[in-house]
């Protein structure tokens, strides 16, 4: 049974400020809770319904944390989501660390992405097309906002984001840098080798000046109608795919 105060905690798990503090974040949904309860990452508590844990206890068998039933009309009030009928989970945010890549890797650079819908939907496609890991500035959103989490469809628990400042990151990284820009060469002909980064700009200003002066090879999806731009989960999507595409 959750008390009062257990009901608070989790709520306040809501706010940045809360999960930065108790370094705890919440995730919703029957599927990404048993990702996130199979995945890496420390699970403290389960919190679901009678019928969640009786038609999932085979996949919860190797979970050793504290197990909550509660009833389903109380579990779609603890949430960002009232359309939670299953169960959601309290777990531990990893250290912020960089993620060691070879030359054979590739790795996304996100230049100050600010939408947490965003942020989740390419922490997916990175997840789809195999891409090692996500390096981000400081002022992209946080990985562990309940959006971002919700958008990625547990991929969040398999793509590494690492947050640092982007200048210092790649001057010192030593790889080849693509920056998406809306005149650079023609995505469809880049022959992208075996491994880089590549850098995704801001959804309205796209890369910054600090950033570009980094770039050692600018790339562009052409446009052949008339919108004045791509969405930067999109973008990415097309980028990936290319990448993987001349493999």
């Amino acid at each position: 049974m959750l008390s009062k105060a257990r009901i608070k905690y989790i709520k306040s798990l809501q706010i940045k400020k809360y999960r930065q503090s108790e370094q705890r974040f919440v995730v919703e949904g029957a599927k990404t809770v048993l990702e996130l309860v199979n995945s890496d990452y420390t699970t403290e508590c389960v919190v679901g319904t009678t019928d969640f844990f009786n038609r999932f206890d085979e996949a919860l068998r190797s979970f050793k944390g504290e197990r909550i039933e509660v009833k389903p009309d109380l579990l779609a009030t603890l949430g960002e989501y009232r359309t939670n009928d299953s169960a959601l989970a309290i777990a531990v945010c990893k250290p912020n660390v960089a993620q060691v890549l070879t030359p054979a890797d590739f790795a996304l650079v996100l230049d100050d992405i600010r939408d947490p819908g965003n942020l989740g939907t390419i922490i997916r496609i990175a997840d789809w097309y195999g891409i090692k890991a996500i390096v981000a500035s400081n002022e992209t959103a946080e990985l562990y906002n309940p959006k971002v989490l919700h958008a990625s469809k547990g991929s969040f628990t398999r793509v590494p984001v690492y947050y640092t400042q982007l200048p210092q990151f790649l001057s010192t990284s030593g790889f080849p840098v693509y920056g998406t820009f809306l005149s650079g060469e023609d995505v469809h002909r880049v022959n992208f080798g075996q491994g880089g980064l590549v850098v995704i700009g801001n959804e309205a200003h796209g890369i910054s000046p600090e950033v570009e002066q980094l770039v050692t090879r600018k790339i562009s999806i052409p446009r052949y109608g008339q919108a004045e731009s791509l969405n930067a989960g999109v973008a990415t999507a097309i980028i990936c795919d290319n990448i993987r595409r001349r493999e």
